[in-house]
């Protein structure tokens, strides 16, 4: 029975020459995370007063993460360094990604690109991006007569 590999999942490589080749892959240490780069979850949420904008950078040093706003696309990029694995241990498994980690998102013309905020908290990287005044929901007051 052929069963294709999770990546995090060993136990789901269940034919001997496929395990055999998980096997010496991950012995050899072949793999490219050098160019690789990891797109962080995100979620959005939109009210009356704008955007907000959760996105996931567990590991990263606050200092390290840029946020740039530039044509109208918002860029957050950061990078994880892999830790290093200490004399007389071997590396048996590794689901933790390391490497760059971006995500780009086009914004509405409803957004005020001036006035994003951003902060960083156990992991999550908040963006508040307020709305521009003029696209802001106005009440108009009725006036009754007579």
């Amino acid at each position: 029975m052929l069963t294709a590999r999770h990546p995090f999942n060993n136990a789901a490589v269940t034919h001997p020459l496929l395990r055999d080749f998980d096997f010496l892959f991950r012995e050899l240490g072949v793999r490219n995370d050098a160019e690789r780069t990891v797109t962080p979850a995100a979620d959005i949420l939109e009210a009356e007063s704008g955007i907000t904008l959760r996105v996931d950078l567990p590991g990263h040093d606050a200092k390290a993460i840029q946020v740039k706003v530039e044509d109208g696309v918002l860029t957050v990029r950061s990078e994880r360094k892999a830790e290093d694995v200490p004399e007389g241990s071997t590396l048996r498994r590794q689901e933790r990604a390391s490497g760059v980690y971006a995500r780009q998102f086009r914004l509405p013309d409803t957004v005020d690109a001036t006035r994003v905020e951003a902060r960083y908290d156990n992991g999550v990287l908040t963006l508040t991006l307020p709305r521009r005044e003029e696209t802001k929901p106005r009440v108009v007051e009725v006036k009754v007569q007579g």
